[in-house]
């Protein structure tokens, strides 16, 4: 241990780049990303909760997927966008501190609520006659507040165990947000509890729902092979495959960021990867899942014609 005191009061977060022109680029693409993310997601939540026909499981969990997306793009673009405008880099070791911990549960929430959506389109497809009498509204309230509990815990459980760790001289993050690798580089304490509670606890929170989107989809696969038509079998296929390709970039990033030994990671690639899913994935969601979706369309036109002809 090179350290036995906290000395960092504060950290800097050095961003995306150095380059004053750069800086100007990314903040106008990052205000953009962030403004869509958040109009997109409002609007999806505006639509199913004004249409009464959207009130079914699937729609329940895009709903507080929506709302999960907002809060996770909240909890690091504001502040990037608030550093650039003030011409500051700081955060507080508290600041810090907090937004790693809703980064680890909005995350775990992402994580869960797609791992319920599978499971969702699994009894759909492959258990049709039972659906109503299986998705209750009981259960996906359950599901969901029992899943916003483990999430709060997990990141408890790892914003303690990164509050003690000592930070000594070095204070630079070359990051837009208070990530846990780069957190775990600057420790002058030994990380090594913290990367194994990541590696086996953070691993088995992942890979549990990973697990059960991956199963549900081997399901699906097989009773949508057995139906005749072909065009039925295209349309099946091609709603999933929104839905997989969300799944491969989030679990994609996520694994190759955190469940890795901290000594292989870089700088940029750590940076390239988690901008992709706080800021892309959260961004793109409202579009994958919407706009091939016909109810929701019509729902999102009803909502937003309303808002206009009342005013």
């Amino acid at each position: 241990m090179r350290g036995t005191n906290q000395s960092v009061s504060e950290f800097l977060l050095l961003g995306l780049s150095r380059q004053p022109q750069q800086q100007r680029l990314l903040f106008l693409l990052f205000l953009i990303m962030y403004l869509a993310t958040v109009l997109g997601n409002l609007l999806i939540i505006l639509a199913i909760s004004t249409d009464s026909r959207l009130h079914t499981p699937m729609y329940f969990f895009l709903s507080n997927l929506s709302l999960v997306d907002i809060c996770f793009s909240s909890t690091t673009v504001p502040k990037m966008l608030a550093n650039h405008i003030l011409g500051t880099q700081t955060i507080s070791f508290s600041g810090c501190l907090t937004q790693m911990y809703f980064l680890f549960g909005l995350t775990d929430m992402d994580n869960f609520l797609l791992a319920m959506m599978a499971y969702d389109r699994f009894v759909a497809v492959c258990h049709p006659l039972h659906y109503t009498t299986k998705m209750t509204h009981r259960l996906c309230v359950l599901l969901v507040a029992g899943s916003w509990v483990i999430a709060n815990l997990n990141a408890l459980l790892h914003t303690l165990l990164m509050a003690r760790l000592s930070f000594c001289a070095d204070n630079a993050i070359p990051h837009f947000f208070c990530d846990v690798t780069p957190l775990l580089r600057l420790s002058c304490s030994d990380p090594h509890l913290n990367e194994l509670m990541i590696l086996t606890e953070g691993a088995l929170i992942m890979i549990t729902p990973f697990v059960c989107i991956l199963a549900s989809y081997i399901h699906i696969t097989c009773a949508v092979l057995r139906v005749p038509s072909a065009r039925g079998r295209w349309k099946a296929f091609s709603t999933c495959s929104c839905h997989l390709a969300v799944v491969s970039l989030f679990y994609g990033t996520i694994i190759a960021v955190y469940f890795n030994p901290s000594s292989s990671h870089s700088a940029e690639k750590d940076t390239a990867a988690t901008v992709l899913y706080t800021v892309v994935t959260p961004m793109l969601n409202p579009f994958i899942y919407s706009l091939r979706n016909r109810d929701l369309k019509g729902a999102l036109r009803k909502a937003v014609g309303g808002r206009i002809g009342s005013y």
